[in-house]
């Protein structure tokens, strides 16, 4: 009788079975966590400078740093804004109106004479002439404050022109504010990162 062409029993590998099922598992390793670190801004421009620019009459004198009308100066981070327009002054006109009034109804009623009475009339016109022309009113609006007025004679365009160049010199100055509160914002938060990873 032939031998078997089976192998034999010793020649088999034992069967283990199934791996356990609490045996541990090596895991790849893990990569780091990405942080995200703030990067810091460029270095900002010098501020921008101004050259002194001033009225005719010298009542309104705009340099670099600040804003002076008649003798009193505001730094420009303290403003918020300016305008001017023309007002009219209201004593004068009731002034002059009642003046008018009073001296034409007393020629009227014979009370006055003629001279008299023209020249009262004369006044009250002129109070009256003079109440209309009135005078251009500057307010500026401060920041966390009450608005201060000042009283600028001669025509309004003029005073506009200047009233144009203030608000542009603030906005210029709150700008360049914001951009370094911002800048020094970002360098913080970049200086607290570092720590933070210098600690770790």
């Amino acid at each position: 009788m032939t031998d078997s062409t089976f192998p034999s029993p010793e020649a088999t590998p034992p069967d283990d079975g199934p791996p356990a099922t609490g045996s541990a598992v090596p895991k790849e390793p893990e990569a780091p966590a990405a942080w995200f670190v703030p990067a810091l801004p460029p270095p900002l421009p010098p501020p921008q400078q101004f050259p002194v620019v001033q009225s005719e009459d010298g009542r309104l004198v705009l340099t670099n740093d600040a804003l002076t009308v008649n003798g009193q100066s505001f730094g420009w981070w303290e403003l918020e804004g300016g305008e001017v327009k023309r007002v009219r002054w209201l004593l004068w006109l009731l002034l002059g109106g009642f003046t008018l009034a009073g001296f034409l109804l007393g020629f009227l009623q014979n009370w006055l004479r003629t001279m008299p009475a023209a020249l009262g009339m004369t006044v009250g016109a002129l109070l009256l002439a003079f109440g209309q022309r009135g005078a251009n009113r500057l307010q500026l609006h401060r920041l966390g404050r009450e608005a201060t007025n000042f009283a600028l004679p001669g025509e309004l365009a003029s005073w506009q022109k200047l009233i144009a160049e203030i608000n542009r010199r603030i906005r210029q100055r709150q700008h360049e504010t914001a951009a370094a509160a911002t800048a020094a914002l970002l360098a913080a938060q970049a200086n607290s990162s570092d720590t933070f990873f210098a600690a770790e």
